[in-house]
């Protein structure tokens, strides 16, 4: 671009027919009938309708500087920063093997894709050979894996190592430098391609096409970025090096598919989904729902080689830079492998990058074009023909092939990824063009209602019309489209990608939003139109925003959303007059009371538990953190957060406020949220989890006014039929992309150049994996050790104390509890007990059991004295342990923190609380609840026996009782069973009491402290800990779900007005005037 003329003398012939040539190019380009004045003067900033005056200026004044690209005048391109420089920030890795990434599209991939691998092999194989060069691949593995693990800078990097290579002796083999450490590690590295992008997302410059092109086809947007003082070309000077105006980052699969299976542990475990998945009828893994048998089905070739990769694909705009304030919106493209057990398949290890797209803006509806290179991978993955692959488990080559299994987004994310408008009257994935909706006048929205045609079609509630308009619904549900059938609605629709001047969009229908956007890049894999569940409903983000809807309605989160609009809208639309805006003085309106408005009482008893709630180690956040006791409200609320409100917390902090039908509405929401998030799913449950969510929401139409209905309540009705589908709903949500998400954003070192610190990173942490699966000792950045590893079997953590001097009597129960519990000595726990009771005859059961346990660990040790034959260990158990006994105010066990009573009052959890299933003297087994008093650690030489000493809850007398609900609630003081205070630590589970406010006496009469406590479960994550492999060790341990027998929707239709209540008259005064 020569425009040297613009700062030439003026009086010349060429400044002269420059002015000209440019006036005709700003005439061509008018912005509502003016143009923008460029000279030194104006510099933009002022616009005239007259050229003339803008040529009298120019002669003038001249030109502003540096306005070589004319971009308020029409022409497309980005300006260069002051003091921006082109980006050579090329991932270390593809520097080292010998390229540094595609500057205008791909690089060519060789034939024979194996090669790569092949050396990666020879070269980790020569290492182990010589032992020297070994040493030295692994100090430097080492010291790069420790970088990229805590996300240290090159430069403090740089300087540690100088520091410490220092402190040791001299010749060591610790690397001087980062760059030095990358140097050996990083020719591992795979390849990387850099593409240039259109700014306005219209193109990729790659293929014949557009490879060789200066300016974008559609847009007419420059590729490079302009240079504030370009010259042009200047005869005998060098060019400088442009800048590309967006790039894209593709890194490409195949190559790292073939890395992935190069390692044995890890093609073993691409087998397991065929060869350990547990397969008793339960939902457990993606493999156990109806789409991946469809597919094993429909394309039998495909299905018949286990090691056949299934991809799960995500993608959402992130903040690099962690700042509210800053608008930069990066998108990185994540995939996951589904082949994977549930407890991998989503660790960072295992999830891979293939795509960054440089922000600043989001690509929105153009991401397609983005995820070109992507899909042309995949089609060839899916080609019978395949890529061929070493599978060094089996030792052969194979031919591999991979489909994309389904996609995971938030809401809008789904929309640019599908093609389907999820905004306006036809919003719903499920129910396409038999969405119901509403337009909210008032509100101004749209709203999902209409839910009576979800239920089972004998259900009184379809028959009643007293609430809804009087009209009887006998519809039936939104049929399922298939994968044809949406297709059909597609193929024919044609879109110009971008955002500039040139492309073209789907055009509204009737003034509204059409349903479809686009024609979806996905449809191109042939495979994508057989699948049943293409993308995904993200339950993580819809329950935040159930969650948040909730508590809004209910007051206790942010502005109220109990407005004035959403009952002016009741108004517009002639219902529940109770509840209609009612005119005061000055413009003010009176809100009365509606069945979920809670009183100041009832809001003060829910903060009252919130604020008294300690939850166990890892359980959540603190509870305080998340509400503000002053203002009775939420604050702050993460996704995890609503999580443990919908399924745990809430329906307990409820008990006892709002009319009894709203909140057996919100607890059996709770309990479906609750079920539909358990790692174990019983199919034949599903059915009566899709009859319950629907009640729940025929009940909310009939106890929330019509603004409650986003579409994401609406999306619940659809959650079960994608179980069924895809498997249990926490393989398909967002939590583990957007942890990882978070693991990006620590990779920016250089915030000028985020996309390229992520790349750098992300390929940098590709190697580091690579090699710890070759090199002893170092343990992978992607599978994070456990804070339980080598203390699933018992290890005292906090306040150790040695005593010698203990009640006998206490010491007697404790060692008779382990002796008890013993499989060696139960024969003559049973020979002992019949010698008791021939020897006293006539005495009560209860005296034997007592003399029992007082006599039996002395009788056992006189009765084996002397016995060589017997185990060694029953020898050591029989002679009883020594004296000094170890104690603990904290102990490790099981994957359980637990704490004693004591300490739990200096801490902010809740570790104290256990549940223990064991057999009574009747011979019954029961449930028995407790709180840890002390915790002991017997020493039997070899063997050391951790135990509780407890106070438990009597079963009787109202000790412990479940109600409706199916919540257990205990009286902490009701106590029993002194006589066996002890209890193994290894066979208890952990639990946590929360206060019960409906337990508590009204004001001014009875207690001032509620009388019970409600039981919660635990939790506990320790698969791969210790070799645990089974899914059932994450469960909620044992606790039984809660239930709702009841159907509120029947209840409520029954009475005159479900949607207000007249207990109390504390409705609101809203100070804004009405504007019809």
């Amino acid at each position: 671009m020569d425009r040297q003329w613009m700062y030439a003398d003026r009086r010349s012939k060429e400044f002269i027919d420059g002015v000209h040539y440019f006036l005709r190019v700003a005439e061509a380009n008018r912005q509502r009938g003016f143009i923008c004045c460029p000279c030194n003067k104006c510099k933009n900033q002022k616009e005239y309708s007259a050229s003339r005056t803008i040529h009298f200026h120019l002669f003038e004044s001249g030109f502003m500087p540096s306005y070589n690209c004319w971009t308020s005048h029409g022409e497309q391109g980005v300006e260069m920063e002051e003091d921006e420089v082109e980006d050579d920030n090329i991932p270390d890795f593809a520097q080292y093997v010998g390229f540094e990434g595609n500057q205008t599209g791909e690089e060519e991939i060789a034939a024979d894709g194996n090669d790569v691998a092949d050396d990666l092999g020879q070269m980790l194989q020569d290492a182990r050979e010589d032992c020297e060069r070994a040493q030295k691949v692994g100090y430097h593995s080492g010291v790069v894996a420790m970088k990229g693990k805590n996300g240290v800078s090159d430069k403090a990097f740089g300087d540690l190592l100088k520091l410490v290579k220092n402190i040791l002796p001299g010749g060591n083999k610790l690397p001087e430098t980062t760059y030095e450490a990358k140097k050996i590690v990083c020719p591992l590295g795979l390849e990387v391609h850099k593409i240039h992008a259109c700014p306005n997302d219209c193109i990729l410059y790659r293929g014949e096409e557009y490879e060789n092109l200066e300016a974008c086809p559609v847009c007419k947007a420059l590729r490079y970025k302009i240079r504030r003082d370009d010259p042009g070309e200047v005869d005998g000077q060098l060019t400088k090096k442009r800048i590309p105006a967006k790039v894209m980052w593709y890194f490409p699969i195949i190559p790292r598919l073939r890395r992935l299976f190069r390692n044995k542990g890890n093609a073993r475990m691409l087998r397991w989904h065929a060869e350990e998945r547990q397969q008793d009828g339960m939902l457990r893994h993606p493999a156990d729902g109806s789409q991946w048998r469809n597919i094993d089905r429909k394309f039998k070739e495909f299905g018949k080689d286990a090691r056949n990769i299934r991809f799960g694909l995500s993608t959402d705009g992130m903040n690099p830079f962690g700042e509210m304030s800053s608008g930069h919106s990066t998108w990185p493209v994540t995939m996951c492998i589904y082949n994977l057990p549930p407890w991998l398949c989503m660790k960072r290890k295992y999830i891979m990058m293939p795509i960054i797209i440089q922000g600043p803006k989001q690509p929105g509806n153009d991401i397609d074009v983005y995820l070109r290179p992507l899909v042309e991978d995949l089609k060839q993955l899916w080609k019978k023909e395949g890529v061929p692959v070493w599978d060094e488990d089996k030792q052969e080559e194979f031919n591999l092939r991979a489909l994309l299994f389904v996609t995971i987004n938030d809401w809008p994310a789904l929309s640019n990824l599908s093609g389907q408008s999820n905004k306006g009257y036809k919003a719903c994935t499920h129910c396409m063009d038999e969405t119901e909706s509403t337009y909210l006048k008032h509100c101004r929205k749209v709203v999902y209602m209409g839910h009576r045609r979800f239920l089972a079609a004998n259900h009184p509630v379809r028959k009643k019309g007293k609430h809804f308009e009087h009209k009887a619904d006998h519809r039936t549900k939104p049929k399922h489209r298939s994968g044809k059938t949406v297709f059909a609605m597609v193929k024919d629709l044609k879109v110009v990608f971008g955002k500039g001047p040139g492309s073209q969009h789907i055009k509204s229908e009737d003034g509204h939003a059409a349903m479809w956007k686009k024609n979806s890049i996905f449809w191109e894999l042939p495979y994508w139109e057989f699948l049943d569940v293409r993308h995904a409903i993200d339950v993580m983000h819809l329950t935040k925003n159930l969650c948040v809807n909730l508590l809004g309605f209910l007051g206790v989160y942010g502005k109220s959303k109990d407005t004035l609009e959403a009952r002016n809208d009741l108004k517009h639309m002639e219902q529940r007059g109770d509840l209609h805006p009612e005119p005061k003085e000055k413009g003010s309106h009176y809100l009365s009371p509606a069945s979920y408005t809670l009183s100041k009482a009832e809001k003060e008893s829910m903060f009252e538990c919130l604020e008294s709630i300690k939850v166990p180690s890892g359980y959540s956040t603190n509870i305080k953190r998340i509400i503000s006791t002053k203002e009775k409200k939420f604050t702050n609320l993460k996704s995890h957060d609503c999580h443990v409100l919908m399924t745990q917390l809430l329906l307990v902090v409820i008990r006892g406020i709002l009319p009894d039908n709203v909140r057996a509405t919100i607890t059996k929401l709770c309990a479906f949220m609750n079920a539909i998030s358990q790692k174990v799913i019983d199919p034949d449950r599903l059915e009566a989890l899709q009859n319950e969510v629907v009640q729940c929401l025929v009940s909310f139409e009939l106890i929330f006014p019509p603004s409650f209905f986003n579409i994401m309540t609406h999306l619940l009705c659809h959650l079960v039929k994608e179980i069924r589908i895809l498997g249990p709903m926490y393989l398909h949500n967002m939590f583990p992309f957007e942890r990882y998400m978070g693991v990006l954003k620590k990779y920016v070192r250089n915030r000028a150049r985020p996309e390229a610190s992520i790349a750098k990173g992300y390929g940098t942490e590709e190697v580091i994996e690579f090699c710890v699966e070759f090199i002893e000792d170092l343990r992978p950045i992607g599978v994070p050790e456990s804070r339980h590893e080598g203390r699933l079997r018992g290890k005292g953590t906090l306040g150790r104390k040695a005593i010698t001097t203990v009640d006998n009597n206490l010491f007697r129960k404790a060692h008779f509890t382990v002796l008890q519990h013993s499989s060696l000595v139960a024969p003559y726990i049973e020979e002992h007990l019949a010698l008791v009771r021939a020897r006293n005859i006539g005495k009560s059961d209860a005296w034997i059991t007592r003399h029992h346990i007082d006599t039996f660990p002395a009788w056992l040790r006189q009765h084996l004295m002397g016995n060589e034959s017997i185990n060694q260990q029953l020898a050591f158990l029989a002679r009883g342990p020594s004296g000094s006994i170890a104690t603990f105010q904290g102990y490790e066990i099981n994957g359980y923190t637990f704490y004693t009573r004591a300490q739990d009052m200096k801490s902010t959890n809740q570790n104290s609380a256990v549940r223990v299933d064991a057999m009574g003297h009747d011979g019954t087994t029961a449930t028995y609840y407790g709180a840890i008093e002390d915790i002991w650690e017997l020493d039997y030489g070899p063997l050391k026996v951790p135990l509780f000493r407890c106070q438990w809850v009597r079963l009787t007398g109202g000790g412990v009782m479940i109600d409706d609900s199916g919540m257990t609630t205990v009286d902490l003081n009701k106590v029993g069973y002194s006589d066996e205070p002890f209890v193994l630590a290894n066979d208890v589970t952990q639990v946590f009491f929360v206060k019960d406010m409906s337990s508590k006496g009204k004001k001014g009469r009875g207690p001032d402290e509620p009388k019970r406590q409600v039981v919660l479960p635990g939790k506990r994550k320790i698969v791969r800990v210790e070799d645990k492999t089974d899914e059932d060790y994450d469960q909620l341990d044992g606790q039984p779900p809660f239930t709702v027998t009841i159907d509120p929707s029947i209840f409520l239709s029954n009475e005159d007005t479900p949607y207000s209540r007249s207990d109390h008259k504390e409705g609101t005064i809203v100070r804004r005037k009405y504007v019809p």
